[in-house]
Protein backbone atom coordinates (compact mmCIF):
# COMPACT_ATOMS: atom_id res chain seq x y z
CA UNK A 1 0.00 0.00 0.00
CA UNK A 2 1.42 3.71 -0.53
CA UNK A 3 -0.14 6.71 -0.98
CA UNK A 4 0.96 10.58 -2.86
CA UNK A 5 1.95 12.68 0.23
CA UNK A 6 1.65 15.48 -1.94
CA UNK A 7 -0.86 17.97 -0.68
CA UNK A 8 -4.12 18.35 -1.81
CA UNK A 9 -4.52 14.54 -3.49
CA UNK A 10 -8.02 12.28 -4.35
CA UNK A 11 -8.04 9.47 -1.95
CA UNK A 12 -9.14 7.12 -4.70
CA UNK A 13 -9.59 2.64 -4.78
CA UNK A 14 -9.04 1.93 -8.17
CA UNK A 15 -5.49 1.50 -7.54
CA UNK A 16 -6.02 -1.08 -5.19
CA UNK A 17 -8.66 -2.46 -6.53
CA UNK A 18 -6.27 -3.48 -9.96
CA UNK A 19 -3.33 -4.03 -7.65
CA UNK A 20 -5.40 -7.18 -5.83
CA UNK A 21 -6.64 -8.50 -8.86
CA UNK A 22 -3.14 -8.96 -10.46
CA UNK A 23 -2.18 -10.44 -7.35
CA UNK A 24 -4.81 -13.00 -7.56
CA UNK A 25 -6.61 -11.31 -4.51
CA UNK A 26 -10.18 -10.06 -3.65
CA UNK A 27 -10.77 -7.30 -1.18
CA UNK A 28 -11.82 -8.05 2.16
CA UNK A 29 -13.18 -5.05 3.23
CA UNK A 30 -15.49 -4.39 -0.15
CA UNK A 31 -19.32 -5.57 1.09
CA UNK A 32 -18.30 -6.10 4.49
CA UNK A 33 -21.25 -6.12 6.50
CA UNK A 34 -22.19 -3.57 4.11
CA UNK A 35 -18.79 -1.66 4.05
CA UNK A 36 -18.70 0.30 0.61
CA UNK A 37 -14.99 0.50 -0.12
CA UNK A 38 -11.65 -1.39 -0.77
CA UNK A 39 -10.08 0.51 1.90
CA UNK A 40 -10.61 2.44 4.85
CA UNK A 41 -8.95 6.13 4.71
CA UNK A 42 -9.04 8.36 8.10
CA UNK A 43 -7.72 11.91 7.81
CA UNK A 44 -6.58 13.47 11.23
CA UNK A 45 -8.82 12.96 14.06
CA UNK A 46 -10.36 9.95 12.12
CA UNK A 47 -9.26 6.56 13.77
CA UNK A 48 -10.26 3.68 11.73
CA UNK A 49 -13.44 2.62 8.75
CA UNK A 50 -13.22 6.02 7.19
CA UNK A 51 -15.11 5.52 3.96
CA UNK A 52 -12.93 7.49 1.43
CA UNK A 53 -14.77 9.57 -0.85
CA UNK A 54 -13.34 11.23 -4.35
CA UNK A 55 -14.48 14.77 -3.15
CA UNK A 56 -12.03 14.84 -0.38
CA UNK A 57 -9.23 16.50 -0.71
CA UNK A 58 -5.97 15.97 1.75
CA UNK A 59 -3.99 19.41 2.24
CA UNK A 60 -0.01 19.75 4.02
CA UNK A 61 -0.01 18.94 7.65
CA UNK A 62 -2.96 16.01 7.43
CA UNK A 63 -1.84 12.81 8.64
CA UNK A 64 -3.73 9.90 6.91
CA UNK A 65 -4.35 6.42 7.64
CA UNK A 66 -4.87 3.71 5.23
CA UNK A 67 -6.24 0.30 6.23
CA UNK A 68 -6.44 -2.55 3.75
CA UNK A 69 -7.50 -6.18 3.81
CA UNK A 70 -7.05 -8.81 0.99
CA UNK A 71 -8.00 -12.52 0.47
CA UNK A 72 -6.04 -15.05 -1.50
CA UNK A 73 -6.94 -18.39 -2.01
CA UNK A 74 -9.26 -18.08 1.43
CA UNK A 75 -7.16 -16.94 3.52
CA UNK A 76 -7.53 -13.24 5.17
CA UNK A 77 -4.46 -10.51 6.28
CA UNK A 78 -5.21 -7.15 7.12
CA UNK A 79 -2.64 -4.39 7.46
CA UNK A 80 -2.54 -0.13 7.54
CA UNK A 81 -0.26 2.34 8.14
CA UNK A 82 -0.07 6.08 8.87
CA UNK A 83 1.73 8.80 6.84
CA UNK A 84 2.35 12.56 6.61
CA UNK A 85 0.96 14.47 3.99
CA UNK A 86 3.57 16.99 3.26
CA UNK A 87 5.03 18.51 6.61
CA UNK A 88 3.61 17.52 9.49
CA UNK A 89 3.97 18.83 13.38
CA UNK A 90 6.85 17.43 15.12
CA UNK A 91 4.40 16.43 17.61
CA UNK A 92 2.36 14.63 15.20
CA UNK A 93 6.14 12.70 13.54
CA UNK A 94 6.57 11.40 17.11
CA UNK A 95 2.28 10.43 17.17
CA UNK A 96 3.19 8.24 14.13
CA UNK A 97 6.87 7.01 15.08
CA UNK A 98 5.35 6.01 18.34
CA UNK A 99 2.39 3.74 16.88
CA UNK A 100 4.83 2.02 14.45
CA UNK A 101 7.10 1.22 16.94
CA UNK A 102 4.71 -0.40 19.12
CA UNK A 103 3.59 -2.16 16.35
CA UNK A 104 6.42 -3.72 15.81
CA UNK A 105 7.50 -4.81 19.74
CA UNK A 106 4.01 -6.48 19.32
CA UNK A 107 5.09 -8.01 16.65
CA UNK A 108 8.22 -9.72 18.54
CA UNK A 109 6.44 -10.81 21.29
CA UNK A 110 4.30 -12.93 18.90
CA UNK A 111 6.09 -16.45 20.03
CA UNK A 112 4.99 -19.68 20.83
CA UNK A 113 4.46 -20.33 24.36
CA UNK A 114 3.91 -16.82 25.38
CA UNK A 115 0.73 -15.03 26.12
CA UNK A 116 -1.82 -13.06 24.49
CA UNK A 117 -1.16 -10.54 27.03
CA UNK A 118 2.71 -10.42 26.35
CA UNK A 119 1.50 -8.81 23.11
CA UNK A 120 -0.72 -6.59 24.78
CA UNK A 121 2.15 -5.57 27.17
CA UNK A 122 4.57 -4.91 24.73
CA UNK A 123 2.39 -2.57 22.61
CA UNK A 124 1.21 -0.36 25.95
CA UNK A 125 4.73 -0.30 27.47
CA UNK A 126 5.98 1.52 24.12
CA UNK A 127 3.52 3.84 23.72
CA UNK A 128 3.49 4.65 27.36
CA UNK A 129 7.58 5.38 27.30
CA UNK A 130 6.39 7.69 23.98
CA UNK A 131 4.29 10.32 24.79
CA UNK A 132 4.06 13.61 23.94
CA UNK A 133 6.85 15.67 24.53
CA UNK A 134 5.33 17.92 27.23
CA UNK A 135 4.68 18.21 30.41
CA UNK A 136 2.26 14.97 31.41
CA UNK A 137 1.98 14.10 27.83
CA UNK A 138 0.86 10.71 27.44
CA UNK A 139 -0.65 9.03 24.05
CA UNK A 140 -4.38 8.07 24.43
CA UNK A 141 -4.63 3.92 23.75
CA UNK A 142 -7.77 3.15 22.31
CA UNK A 143 -9.82 0.67 23.78
CA UNK A 144 -12.98 0.78 21.81
CA UNK A 145 -11.03 -1.30 18.97
CA UNK A 146 -8.27 -3.48 19.03
CA UNK A 147 -6.50 -6.39 16.92
CA UNK A 148 -7.88 -9.61 16.37
CA UNK A 149 -7.58 -13.22 15.40
CA UNK A 150 -7.12 -13.92 10.89
CA UNK A 151 -7.37 -16.61 8.39
CA UNK A 152 -10.11 -18.20 6.96
CA UNK A 153 -12.50 -14.69 8.07
CA UNK A 154 -11.12 -11.86 8.45
CA UNK A 155 -12.34 -11.12 12.43
CA UNK A 156 -11.48 -14.18 14.48
CA UNK A 157 -10.80 -15.07 18.09
CA UNK A 158 -9.34 -13.94 20.37
CA UNK A 159 -9.53 -9.98 20.22
CA UNK A 160 -5.69 -8.42 20.82
CA UNK A 161 -5.94 -5.35 22.92
CA UNK A 162 -3.49 -2.69 23.05
CA UNK A 163 -2.53 -2.97 26.56
CA UNK A 164 -3.00 -5.41 29.49
CA UNK A 165 -0.65 -7.38 32.01
CA UNK A 166 2.28 -10.01 30.72
CA UNK A 167 1.41 -13.30 31.21
CA UNK A 168 -2.37 -13.60 30.88
CA UNK A 169 -4.48 -14.95 28.33
CA UNK A 170 -4.34 -17.75 25.85
CA UNK A 171 -1.21 -19.43 25.21
CA UNK A 172 0.40 -18.21 21.89
CA UNK A 173 0.51 -21.74 19.48
CA UNK A 174 2.25 -22.55 16.32
CA UNK A 175 0.37 -21.74 13.35
CA UNK A 176 -1.96 -18.63 14.81
CA UNK A 177 -2.40 -15.74 12.95
CA UNK A 178 -3.25 -12.39 14.54
CA UNK A 179 -3.47 -8.97 13.25
CA UNK A 180 -1.67 -6.79 15.61
CA UNK A 181 -3.08 -2.41 15.38
CA UNK A 182 -1.91 -0.26 17.68
CA UNK A 183 -4.44 3.01 17.91
CA UNK A 184 -2.68 6.04 19.51
CA UNK A 185 -4.65 9.43 20.18
CA UNK A 186 -2.38 12.90 21.39
CA UNK A 187 -5.64 13.08 23.34
CA UNK A 188 -8.73 11.23 25.43
CA UNK A 189 -8.89 7.63 23.83
CA UNK A 190 -12.73 8.20 24.02
CA UNK A 191 -14.06 7.37 20.31
CA UNK A 192 -17.28 8.65 18.49
CA UNK A 193 -19.28 7.25 15.45
CA UNK A 194 -20.53 9.25 12.79
CA UNK A 195 -23.61 9.62 10.86
CA UNK A 196 -22.62 7.40 7.80
CA UNK A 197 -22.23 4.58 10.37
CA UNK A 198 -19.08 3.29 9.97
CA UNK A 199 -16.05 6.34 10.76
CA UNK A 200 -15.07 6.57 14.41
CA UNK A 201 -13.26 9.94 15.38
CA UNK A 202 -11.89 10.79 18.72
CA UNK A 203 -14.41 12.25 21.12
CA UNK A 204 -11.64 15.40 21.84
CA UNK A 205 -11.02 16.27 18.22
CA UNK A 206 -7.33 14.94 18.66
CA UNK A 207 -5.05 13.13 15.56
CA UNK A 208 -5.32 9.49 15.65
CA UNK A 209 -2.22 7.35 14.00
CA UNK A 210 -2.92 3.47 13.16
CA UNK A 211 -0.76 0.60 12.15
CA UNK A 212 -1.37 -2.76 11.81
CA UNK A 213 -0.05 -5.99 10.27
CA UNK A 214 -0.78 -10.14 10.00
CA UNK A 215 1.43 -11.89 11.58
CA UNK A 216 1.63 -15.93 11.70
CA UNK A 217 2.97 -17.61 14.73
CA UNK A 218 5.97 -19.99 13.90
CA UNK A 219 8.30 -22.22 15.47
CA UNK A 220 11.02 -20.13 14.12
CA UNK A 221 9.39 -16.77 15.34
CA UNK A 222 7.17 -14.06 14.27
CA UNK A 223 6.31 -14.15 10.22
CA UNK A 224 5.13 -10.98 9.48
CA UNK A 225 2.43 -11.60 6.28
CA UNK A 226 1.49 -8.29 5.13
CA UNK A 227 5.68 -7.39 5.01
CA UNK A 228 7.31 -7.80 1.85
CA UNK A 229 10.39 -9.55 3.83
CA UNK A 230 8.18 -11.10 6.46
CA UNK A 231 9.36 -8.46 8.83
CA UNK A 232 13.36 -8.71 8.97
CA UNK A 233 13.75 -5.10 8.26
CA UNK A 234 11.22 -4.02 11.05
CA UNK A 235 12.56 -6.68 13.36
CA UNK A 236 16.48 -5.03 12.52
CA UNK A 237 15.30 -1.65 12.98
CA UNK A 238 13.80 -2.54 16.75
CA UNK A 239 16.99 -4.13 17.49
CA UNK A 240 18.58 -1.12 17.08
CA UNK A 241 16.46 1.03 19.37
CA UNK A 242 19.09 2.72 22.39
CA UNK A 243 19.36 -0.25 25.06
CA UNK A 244 17.36 1.98 27.92
CA UNK A 245 14.10 2.57 25.48
CA UNK A 246 13.98 -1.04 24.38
CA UNK A 247 13.86 -1.86 28.78
CA UNK A 248 11.42 0.35 29.11
CA UNK A 249 9.62 -0.86 26.01
CA UNK A 250 9.31 -4.58 27.74
CA UNK A 251 9.74 -3.91 30.88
Amino acid sequence: MRVRREPAIQIKTAAQLAAMAEAGAAPSFLGYHGFPATICACINDEIVHGIPRTARRLRAGDVVSIDCGAVVDGWHADAALTVPVGTVTAELGRLIATCERALWHGLAAARPGARLGDISHAVERCARAGGPGRPGGKYGIVEDYVGHGIGSEMHMDPPVPNQGRPGRGPVLAEGMALAIEPLLVLGSPGTRLLDDGWTVVTEDGSPAAHFEHTVAITSGGPWVLTAADGGREGFARLAQQPPRELAQSHS
